[in-house]
């Protein structure tokens, strides 16, 4: 499948070297807002055509799908362009700014028939399979509490969009995307929302927050960019819980692993291989089904809407998802 790319962001550079890792996949051409910035990033990343304007990415006829690296606030339009234009889409997440965004994202490429994903690595780690196994097949017993903690200090650069609200910006659509997502992973389809948020100039740097799940399971999820870096979580049930210290993307220094703590206070580690972004990129290659990580991407809008609304009212609000 032959990518082309709508952006030329820090975040453009990882996953571009993915794309072009991943068999069967190229990277025939790159976009940017300017063609000079399109020319640099083209060089840099070895992609033979750059253009300026996303609107020649989709119409090049080398390009059979888009990875999209833009600022939240143009996830929608590019993503319904790129639909019309017939390209399969890979979208940086959040996906949309709101759940209604998103909906009328996942509605325009099913109307087109083309294959859409957001681009959530972490959930296509030989890992994360592992661990819903294990909460399926009953090793860790019945689930009761999913904990979420996901923070990067201050991560910020020259112009950065995350601290912009009406581009998308703010913790909680950027790392309260993994973190909200991340209970949902386990414990499915979210009932209501509570949570607090710091802002600063009307931007969010920390958010905490308390998901409820049907037969009463929770979940308290943080996100910040005041806080040390972390990205943990906890899944525990009645049996055993698992945890792990890197779930989002795994340490560079470090195999990808996880603890199982069982109620005797005994723990198993388990070490696993493989590369989140090169499987995420061959799924949506594929033509397995991709409904199951769609449905999970519509929740964790939902969720992260519920939640924007409890910060603002101070109420537990409902989480409303087709």
């Amino acid at each position: 499948m032959r990518f082309g790319v709508l952006g030329t962001g820090r975040i453009t550079r990882r996953l571009v070297a993915d794309l072009q890792s991943t068999p069967g996949v190229s990277v025939t051409v790159i976009g940017s807002r300017d063609a000079s910035r399109a020319a640099w990033s083209g060089g840099e990343y070895g992609i033979a055509k750059a253009v300026a304007g996303y609107d020649r990415v989709l119409a090049d006829p080398d390009v059979d799908a888009v990875y999209i690296a833009l600022p939240p606030a143009l996830h929608a339009r590019w993503c319904l362009e790129a639909a019309a234009a017939g390209k399969h889409v890979l979208c940086e997440k959040p996906l949309a700014m709101d759940y209604a965004e998103a909906v009328t994202i996942d509605r325009a490429c099913r109307a087109a028939a083309v294959r859409w994903l957001d681009a959530t690595g972490w959930l296509h780690h030989e890992r994360t399979r592992q661990m819903q196994t294990w909460l399926g097949d009953g090793k860790l017993g019945k689930l009761r509490h999913v904990s979420a903690a996901i923070s990067f200090f201050e991560p910020f650069q020259h112009d950065e969009h995350r601290l912009v609200a009406g581009l998308g910006g703010g913790c909680l659509l950027d790392l309260g995307w993994y973190a909200a997502g991340c209970a949902i992973a386990a414990a499915g389809q979210p009932r209501r929302a509570f949570a607090s948020t710091l802002k600063r100039d009307g931007v969010a740097i920390r958010t905490s927050g308390l998901i409820w799940f049907d037969d009463d399971v929770t979940a308290t999820v943080n996100c910040g960019y005041d806080v040390a870096t972390r990205k943990w979580c906890e899944w525990a049930a009645d049996q055993a819980a698992v945890v792990c210290d890197d779930f989002t993307r795994p340490w560079r220094d470090r195999p990808p692993r996880v603890w199982i703590h069982n109620r005797a206070g005994e723990v198993e580690s388990h070490q696993f291989a493989g590369s989140q972004e090169r499987n995420m990129i061959g799924k949506l290659c594929s033509s397995d089904s991709l409904a199951s990580l769609q449905s999970q991407a519509l929740r964790t809008q939902a969720t992260l809407d519920a939640m924007l609304r409890s910060s603002d009212s101070g109420q537990v609000e409902s989480v409303t998802c087709e």
